[in-house]
């Protein structure tokens, strides 16, 4: 384990959990690396300088009922009352088209007890109308926290519907330009929204996505949204992952919170090296999977497959090596017991993982009318739910099968599930559990 305190900041530390030992013409080496920040800011105390852009649904259909714009409101400006001082901040209505709510003029509010009482004040004005275009929202926040001089930018996304008044692509070219410019979280509102698509944006930027059916419970939702936000410290921040000539990196994904396929997204950064963004860390911990492909060695040989090390590009763009870092070795062994043995934090993390998918293809078979297969695929999750000490996602699962046998899988689909409760199970899928140490 190695640690690094950024000054003023959070203290970065990184461990490896691995089984190093393989058998003979063994080439595959996998390990949990754990990366823990401590002692950074939290929503009282000092933290660095951010900016927020929330972007309000208003389209028409945020009028039925007519409670649930009153509500966005409200947990807007609940937001806005958590606003640290000195944050940038804006407020975007968003509809076909992007409009600034508050402050305008193609800038942010610095908050203070005046600008927090006149934003709030620009809400009570924002109705109901239009259609939905969430490309524009992220692009019209992309400009506004562009021109902020902070090292946090952070957008939060309300949405109640699917994304109809633009098509796909260019949803994706919008959020590919975003992607690293700014973190997002994304909070779907009652059931007509789409899945995918809040759960895709909040990917691709590095945020987190929820399902809010109760729109009663926004305020409480946006509140804990903004109060994480706030403790934020250190921005994109990046696992650099080192390997000798010969190896292949065969993925990398974050296995908690929540499951994040990673692989995808490096870009290089010097010979054999490669990084991989993680987003913006407060006072928090978090467990990534990454599996290498290494040569065939003979037997008591050792190698090392990888360095993984901490890095976070500053507000001037500079790269900051932030110090932390592990090692992932490689050992080769005639000893049956040691070569077979699997770490136990790589298979609580492989059957998360493996549970995140059951999920999403068993309600998808669901879906397209193949009950056998989505009973099936159903089935292993609650099977593997309760094997990992799942609860959440287990009780999650019980209200769309009724378990017969839960240590072998043996599930009934329900003939009539709530639309909310499998909306909810699908958005929280890749949420984990993470296994004791």
């Amino acid at each position: 384990m190695a640690n690094f305190a950024k000054p003023g900041g959070p203290r970065f530390s990184v461990d490896v959990y691995q089984n190093e030992y393989l058998p003979e013409g063994g080439r595959e080496v996998n390990a949990i690396v754990t990366v823990t920040a401590k002692g950074g800011g939290t929503p009282a105390g000092p933290a660095a300088p951010a900016a927020v852009v929330l972007m309000v649904d208003c389209s028409g259909s945020m009028d039925h009922p007519p409670t649930k714009m009153r509500n966005a409101r409200d947990a807007t400006a609940a937001a806005v009352d958590t606003l640290r001082d000195g944050t940038h901040f804006g407020i975007v209505d968003g509809t076909h088209v992007a409009r600034e709510v508050y402050p305008g003029g193609g800038r942010l509010a610095v908050a203070d007890p005046t600008t927090r009482a006149q934003a709030k004040q620009a809400l009570r004005r924002l109705g109901a109308g239009g259609g939905t275009a969430i490309g524009t929202w992220l692009r019209l926040a992309d400009r506004l926290l562009a021109g902020a001089d902070v090292s946090i930018r952070h957008g939060i996304l309300l949405t109640d519907g699917r994304n109809e008044h633009e098509s796909a692509a260019e949803l994706k070219d919008a959020l590919d330009a975003c992607a690293g410019r700014f973190t997002c979280d994304a909070r779907g509102v009652g059931t007509d929204w789409e899945v995918k698509e809040v759960t895709g944006i909040a990917s691709a930027l590095l945020g987190t996505a929820d399902i809010v059916a109760d729109p009663a419970r926004l305020t409480e939702d946006f509140t804990r949204i903004m109060e994480s936000t706030m403790g934020k410290e250190v921005a994109d921040v990046a696992l650099r992952v080192w390997t000798p000539v010969g190896t292949r990196i065969k993925f990398m994904k974050q296995v908690a919170p929540t499951v994040a396929e990673l692989t995808d997204r490096r870009t290089e950064a010097g010979p054999r090296a490669g990084d991989y963004p993680t987003g913006s860390w407060g006072d928090e911990s978090r467990d990534y999977h990454l599996c290498v492909e290494v040569p065939a060695a003979g037997l008591g040989q050792e190698m090392l497959a990888a360095r993984v090390s901490l890095v976070a590009a500053q507000p001037d763009r500079e790269v900051q090596n932030l110090g932390a870092q592990g090692l992932v070795r490689a050992v080769w062994t005639d000893d049956m017991a040691a070569s077979t043995s699997l770490n136990s934090q790589v298979a609580h993390y492989t059957g998360q993982a493996e549970l995140a998918q059951a999920i999403r293809e068993g309600l998808d078979l669901r879906k397209a009318g193949d009950m056998d297969g989505a009973t099936a695929k159903l089935g292993r999750a609650v099977q593997l739910a309760g094997v990992s000490g799942n609860a959440d996602t287990a009780k999650l699962l019980a209200k769309v099968v009724d378990v017969v046998d839960a240590p072998t899988g043996t599930v009934r689909l329900k003939a009539k599930v709530a639309e909310a409760d499998e909306m909810t199970l699908e958005t929280r899928s890749t949420k984990t559990v993470r296994v004791k140490k």
